[in-house]
């Protein structure tokens, strides 16, 4: 009886109630969206590096590296020695390195050179087909497949570089052999080929010079073999990669590593780990700055609340003289007061969290489209959308406070005789 009549009192000015709602709306959405992105950009950055414990680059900014060759969301500061590269990847102190070659991408998507254990780190498995095992072969994320409706055996030319309207390499189809499963990885919006492929793709100049010296020149066949092998030979130098990932079984190299490469080679070294807390702690501080400006908004939707009641408590006072007469003892109108601020403060927390999900799903469209990053909105993070929910309530308690003591305390014989 008591929760019906605070709900009717609630609408009995519509405007205040729509006012102070859409107050606490604003609030929990903000805060509930900065809850979500949080939670997941934390998950994400830390479960793709979990494993990584250094990467071989070229020179540049390490943050561009880590975004580059980690997490596929910016353009490699360039090319490494491949040779170079593998002395540091065959030291005994390794335990595992994988080699990655960017070139190209096909409507996007970036076709990543690299060998079978990118796939087993990141615990891809296969939905269809199988690994690629020669040239030109390819297995496709289970996001892409979905997206571009990829199937076993299609063929596709990709495009040079990161942007799908650059040349595109008509004359090296890819084939598609594998598709994986989705598993919420960056593996789901990457095609992947061996490292060969890319090299292979990317050799111009050796494939122009093959046709020039089939089509003009003639060698004597000792020569040919002669110049055939030196050229092989310097087409092997030449072989490049992006980045290399490192996991180490002696963690001395941690510390000894970026030192030694930076003075000894033209690479770098760039610890995932640190760049990341360095990314995070930087949009940290946004989010911070967020939250503190969604609980001013709480805190207005708080004083609104408080007005509110306090104003009708006047407007209603002859209302509750005679709900006392009719029987109503002073804690049920202290509860009537409060209910009905309880009461706005959860039909705005409800919508809050709607708004802030569909907020979150609006920017995981428009991330996903450019760095191939996706947010789940369906996610729930109990504990702090509990805290989330325990402290709009005790707002609503906090503003009804007053209004309800007043109520209270109410002089039935006074408030009449004034009437």
């Amino acid at each position: 009886m008591i929760r019906k009549l605070a709900w009717k009192n609630l609408w009995f000015k519509p405007l205040n109630t729509f006012l102070s709602v859409v107050l606490l709306t604003a609030s929990v959405a903000i805060i509930t969206l900065l809850i979500l992105l949080q939670n997941q950009f934390d998950k994400k950055f830390n479960s793709t590096i979990d494993g990584i414990d250094m990467v071989l680059g070229a020179p540049g900014s390490p943050l561009q590296v880590i975004l580059s060759s980690v997490y596929h969301i910016d353009a490699p500061t360039g090319n490494i020695d491949f040779n170079e590269a593998q002395k540091w990847m065959n030291n005994p102190f390794v335990a595992q390195a994988i080699p990655l070659s960017f070139g190209d991408n096909y409507l996007g998507y970036k076709i990543l050179g690299t060998t079978p254990d990118y796939i087993t780190k990141y615990e891809g498995k296969l939905e269809q087909g199988e690994l690629y095992t020669e040239v030109l072969q390819v297995v496709v994320g289970g996001e892409i497949a979905r997206n571009l409706n990829l199937k076993l055996g299609d063929t596709f030319a990709g495009s040079h570089g990161s942007s799908e309207h650059g040349d595109v390499h008509d004359e090296h189809p890819y084939t598609v052999v594998g598709i994986l499963e989705k598993n919420g990885s960056i593996l789901d919006n990457l095609i992947l080929s061996n490292i060969e492929t890319v090299w292979e793709v990317h050799d111009h100049e050796h494939e122009h010079h093959d046709e020039v010296t089939t089509d003009v020149v003639v060698h004597e066949d000792h020569e040919h073999d002669h110049d055939h092998e030196e050229h092989a030979h310097k087409h092997e130098e030449d072989k490049q990669i992006t980045a290399v990932l490192l996991s180490f079984k002696n963690k001395m190299a941690l510390f000894s590593w970026p030192r030694l490469i930076a003075e000894n080679t033209k690479m770098q070294a760039v610890l995932p780990a640190l760049e990341v807390n360095r990314l995070i702690s930087m949009f940290g501080i946004g989010i911070d700055g967020l939250k503190y400006l969604a609980f001013g908004i709480m805190f207005l939707s708080g004083i609104s609340i408080f007005i509110a009641l306090y104003n009708r408590l006047k407007e209603r006072k002859y209302e509750f003289a005679l709900l006392r007469i009719s029987g109503a003892k002073p804690f049920q109108l202290l509860k009537l007061v409060v209910i009905e601020s309880v009461l706005l403060c959860l039909t705005g927390f409800i919508f809050g969290t709607i708004f802030g999900r569909l907020a979150l799903y609006a920017i995981s469209l428009s991330s996903q489209n450019e760095f191939n990053i996706a947010f789940n909105p369906f996610e729930i993070v109990w504990q702090n959308e509990i805290v989330l929910f325990v402290v709009t309530l005790f707002v609503g308690f906090i503003s009804a406070l007053i209004p309800a003591i007043k109520a209270y305390k109410l002089n039935i014989s006074k408030t009449l005789a004034n009437a």
